[in-house]
């Protein structure tokens, strides 16, 4: 096999692992949640606990991974446009003038995906590889 051959299978090899390792984080709810879609901007409400209601009017529970997570920091950036050190201020404000809680964190995906898939009024997200049943990816516009 000639060099030319070794690299190209190579690079094929590492571009199927990168994609493997590079799943993406997306938003979930239970299968019988009445959420059908939220905003951006709905969601960054949401989980910077300016929103404590659905839409519809019941009553949403965030729920948020371990700021170890490589998830944690996937959704802050990808949905909310903030780094987890931006949250983490944004939250040590509030909770130091006594305004607010963050979401509760959960210790793994795993945890997350069931409570979610138990609670129509939950919302959470995982590695779109962890989508299970129960659970159902949310439309974000």
């Amino acid at each position: 096999m000639g060099f030319l051959s070794k690299t190209a299978i190579c690079g094929a090899l590492f571009l199927t692992l990168s994609n493997v390792a590079a799943s993406d984080v997306v938003v979930v709810v239970a299968d019988d949640s009445p959420l059908e879609s939220l905003s951006r901007a709905r969601l960054a409400d949401i989980y910077l606990g300016r929103v404590h209601r659905m839409p519809n009017g019941t009553p949403v529970v965030p729920l948020d991974q371990q700021e170890v997570s490589a998830a944690h920091a996937k959704f802050y950036e990808k949905y909310l446009g903030k780094t987890p050190a931006q949250v983490k201020g944004h939250w040590s404000k509030l909770i130091f003038t006594g305004r607010g809680q963050p979401p509760r964190a959960v210790p793994d995906a795993e945890t997350m995906a069931a409570i979610v898939a138990d609670n129509p009024n939950a919302i959470g997200y995982v590695d779109s590889a962890s989508v299970d049943r129960g659970l159902r990816v949310l439309p974000i516009e």
